[in-house]
């Protein structure tokens, strides 16, 4: 079927009445034309230099490019080892665990000996994108299988107690609106990098949102085009980047660092360190640069650490200087403890109407309350002898 031409669809029943459909490609907004996300589009391509990292979680409200984003970024992903285009693969929310990660026809090993594997999305995402829209929505179980291959790059296929493995390297972009709801924090750990979007509160900023997709629409092999040049020099950084990470090492100064960062946020795990300095790598690698720095580490570590920040970043014990008062010593959080406070009765009008505190409201005295006698309510007759 060629390009925009018109042919009956086929079937066993084909007529003259059959209806035509009419072939239609569609064209991929460029992701160098991306406006007003360079943090987006710095996650994306450390990502596509490291598959390694574990993909990235883009977060945000409706309208704010998340999509749009995803698709564009298989145009830079180096092409294939036959020298086909990267592909892109779509993560139904419906798809089953078989679906996703392959199974094994057991009838063939039966009958003639040869186990044949029937590969699933993760092996057509194999040097490529693959995208899951929604991605809090997708059951737990999916999301966990597809996180593993993610990271690991080896799927393995069970069934009936046979096993086969397979190779899957693929960028993983997940999508979520947190209007409909969180990932666990388990989840949200596997991810690699996260970015949170936010909607554009500047006039000029989303007037150049619209014009670029207004073009877009209107014409959009005209915007390709126009930005053909840039597509061209970022697929050849993706690609140098690529074969330049097994040069790069990190030095003992940018281990500490990273385990320094990840220690202040208060993560669990090593996972936050390794993201982090395959992130710095990466940005190293496409920067053009001969060694990693912490200044590197710097740059990505809000990326790999801010969907793994807990309330422990807030019980790390903090220099001398920053501590509050009654924090330098134990005897006077003591002291501050059993202290009696002021009377509540006699504190002042001003301090009760700013709400200041006015001591310890637990150590009230009690106070007595009288108990009511309870009368008995009857009950069954004594049974007879």
């Amino acid at each position: 079927m060629t390009l925009n031409s018109a042919e009956p669809i086929a079937g066993p029943t084909a007529d003259s009445n059959a209806c035509l459909v009419e072939s239609a490609t569609r064209a991929t907004f460029p992701f160098s034309a991306l406006v007003g996300q360079p943090l987006l589009q710095r996650a994306l391509l450390l990502a596509a230099i490291d598959p390694g990292i574990g993909g990235v979680l883009i977060s945000g409200p409706r309208g704010t490019a998340k999509s749009t984003a995803a698709r564009a970024l298989a145009a830079l992903v180096p092409p294939t080892p036959a020298k086909l285009p990267a592909p892109f693969v779509t993560l139904p929310l419906s798809a089953t665990v078989e679906q996703l990660v392959g199974t094994l026809n057991v009838e063939d090993v039966l009958r003639d000996a040869r186990l044949r594997l029937a590969p699933g999305l993760l092996a057509r995402a194999h040097h490529g994108v693959l995208y899951v829209d929604e991605v809090n929505l997708l059951p737990d179980a999916l999301v966990d299988a597809l996180l593993d291959v993610a990271a690991s790059g080896v799927n393995t296929v069970e069934r009936d107690g046979i096993s086969r493995q397979h190779a899957a390297r693929f960028v993983l972009v997940g999508t979520m609106n947190p209007e409909e709801g969180e990932l666990r924090p388990q989840l949200l750990d596997r991810f690699g990098l996260s970015v949170s979007l936010a909607n554009p509160t500047d006039a000029a900023l989303r007037t150049a949102i619209v014009r670029a997709r207004l073009g877009f629409d209107e014409n959009p092999h005209g915007l390709v085009e126009q930005h053909a040049g840039e597509q061209a020099r970022l697929v050849d950084a993706v690609a140098t980047a690529r074969a330049a990470l097994p040069r790069l090492a990190w030095s003992d100064a940018v281990l500490h660092h990273a385990a320094a960062c990840a220690l202040a946020a208060g993560v669990d795990g090593m996972r936050a360190d390794l993201v982090m300095l395959r992130a710095a790598r990466a940005l190293a690698a496409f920067e053009s640069r001969d060694e990693v720095t912490t200044l590197d580490v710097d740059a990505v570590a809000e990326l790999a650490l801010a969907h793994r920040r807990g309330d422990k970043a807030h019980a790390l014990p903090l220099p001398a200087a920053s501590r509050a008062p009654s924090e330098h010593k134990a005897d006077d959080r003591h002291a501050a403890s059993t202290a009696p406070g002021p009377d509540p009765e006699r504190a002042s009008p001003d301090a009760l109407a700013t709400g200041a505190p006015i001591g310890d409201w637990g150590a009230l005295p009690p106070r007595p309350e009288t108990t009511t006698r309870v009368t008995g309510v009857g009950g069954w007759p004594s049974k007879k002898a």
